[in-house]
């Protein structure tokens, strides 16, 4: 029985699961999505989000426990045909994803499952994703259409107040 036993087992023994969950988190804050399976993404989703509250805070404290909560891998990038330290995952949850919900009060990843099955077990997988960026996209989208909308409507009145010009010209 498994009774008051939190968490899944994932088919690893639990060095390997630390490791797993670690590396997929990081891989998340690097990258802002993942593809993993639903299993896999339930388990890791409350770790980043304790990490993301963590990152909030900004303290020197908070920067220690998450170094030795994550790790501090480094991110790279490839510049021509070089690999270029470019940061760490540390730097970049303090730096850039921890102010960026500063006024969310938590909810920080989001789960999409996709309708695709990985071949070999038929698992699900899911997209983990930061969220807040594809609402900003969205905003953006939302002031541009509304800012092209002002201007066909500029334009409209622009071309009737010279229609209308004509019109008292051709009465005079």
């Amino acid at each position: 029985m498994r009774h008051r036993v939190a968490g899944r087992r994932l088919g690893r023994d639990s060095e390997h699961r630390v490791a797993m969950r670690r590396n997929m988190v990081a891989s998340l804050f690097e990258h802002e999505t993942i593809s993993t399976t639903l299993e896999k993404a339930k388990e890791v989703q409350p770790f980043a989000e304790k990490l993301i509250t963590l990152a909030k805070k900004g303290t020197l404290s908070a920067r220690r426990r998450a170094i030795a909560l994550l790790g501090n891998r480094d991110i790279t990038g490839d510049e021509d045909g070089k690999a270029v330290k470019k940061g760490t995952v540390v730097g970049k949850l303090f730096n850039e994803i921890g102010p960026r919900y500063l006024d969310r009060a938590g909810g920080y990843t989001r789960i999409i499952r996709l309708s695709l099955r990985r071949l070999g077990d038929n698992g699900q997988v899911v997209l983990l994703q930061l969220v807040g960026e594809e609402e900003k996209s969205q905003k953006k989208g939302k002031v541009a259409a509304e800012e092209d909308s002002s201007q066909q409507i500029e334009d409209t009145v622009t071309e009737s107040d010279s229609e209308e010009a004509d019109v008292v010209d051709q009465q005079q």
